[in-house]
């Protein structure tokens, strides 16, 4: 594969470290302009005519993600991947979850009438664009980027997609073992789905996925429980951790997304899985963003327990404390880059630690 991206074999080869809790990552979650000529001269496609063909035109969406990436910016250890999300958790969709438009993302939403049973209908229109857009995007990279795995989220939260958060929030305590047969559900539809999705857009066994822009040299996946904020430790344990451990034995390179501070108390059950790879720490809304020091002790405890990290939206002053304070062994660190003479300086810095 002879992607856009000149250095990328050395990038794999620091994936890899990570992976295995070694080294230090210099990249940003999405791309920036490049600058000077586009890797190639691709031609702009025609602006959609509705928010129907921006997020549901296959043809439309690959000319456009090529458009992009041939003017983005690759250095560091930006990944060469097109970002073919359909909504933030769209195995519900594929599920029959309401799917709608947006301006700027695709919004899933419970169904008021959905009812216990969890089906996957390989004819649903979400499951054929799905599969569409992949191979759209596959035939338009031709080798020179990354088709990305679209961002299905599994488990408690694309039930709560399906079915509604109080819905499931009650079923934990009326009917826990309803749910635990929908969650078994749900992980085992999750599986069939992710694999059919691999098959398309694996290079030689290779993938890439799009939310946090992460690579492997296998199936790799981002893993949730944004919901788990709202349930206590031992639910936790009950109804999200053995369907995240069951994920992480299939699935070689997983990375946890923890999402908040009431999050943070779940870390205990998460380190306790011990096929799962990294940790990614999202503070939320009112608190400062992965590069302030407030985080390096969480940061500190996540490596010590055997697991990377993945800090993102640091900014350049705050790089150099970081590695200062939590080493740089199996640190992933996304900057939130404006232009690439930042990144110039980021990599100088890291060097420094390499």
């Amino acid at each position: 594969m002879q992607t856009w991206k000149k250095d990328w074999e050395e990038s794999k080869k620091r994936y890899l470290e990570w992976w295995n809790r070694k080294g230090v990552i210099v990249s940003m979650w999405e791309h920036m302009p490049k600058e000077g000529a586009p890797h190639e001269d691709a031609p702009a496609p025609a602006a959609p005519t509705s928010l129907e063909q921006r997020w549901f035109d296959p043809e439309w969406r690959a000319d456009e993600l090529h458009y992009s990436l041939s003017r983005s910016s690759l250095k560091g250890d930006i990944i060469p991947v097109a970002n073919t999300q359909l909504g933030p958790g769209s195995l519900a969709g594929i599920l029959g979850a309401d799917v709608e438009a947006g301006a700027d993302t695709i919004w899933i939403k419970p169904r008021s009438d959905f009812g216990d049973e969890i089906v996957f209908d390989e004819n649903s229109r979400w499951w054929q664009l799905h599969r569409s857009l992949l191979k759209a995007c596959k035939q338009r990279a031709q080798g020179k980027y990354y088709v990305g795995m679209p961002d299905l989220m599994e488990g408690l939260d694309t039930l709560a997609s399906l079915r509604g958060t109080e819905n499931v929030l009650m079923d934990m305590i009326m009917r826990p073992e309803t749910l635990e047969e929908q969650l078994q559900k749900i992980n085992n539809i999750y599986f069939s789905v992710f694999d059919s999705l691999y098959d398309i857009i694996s290079e030689q066994g290779e993938m890439a996925f799009c939310y946090f822009s992460i690579w492997a040299p296998g199936k790799a996946s981002k893993l949730q429980s944004d919901i788990s904020i709202m349930f206590s430790e031992n639910d936790f344990r009950r109804f999200a951790q053995p369907y995240l451990r069951e994920q992480c034995q299939k699935i070689a390179y997983t990375l946890y997304h923890l999402d908040g501070m009431s999050a943070i108390r779940h870390l205990d059950a998460l380190l306790e899985i011990e096929e799962l790879n990294a940790i990614q720490w999202t503070p939320g809304v009112g608190e400062p963003q992965g590069g302030d020091p407030k985080w390096y002790g969480l940061y500190r405890r996540i490596l010590a327990a055997g697991k990377s990290v993945m800090i993102n939206w640091a900014t350049l002053p705050e790089l150099k404390p970081l590695l200062d304070n939590i080493g740089n062994e199996g640190v992933h660190i996304s900057l939130d880059f404006k232009a690439e003479n930042e990144v110039d300086e980021a990599l100088k810095i890291v060097d420094e630690y390499r």
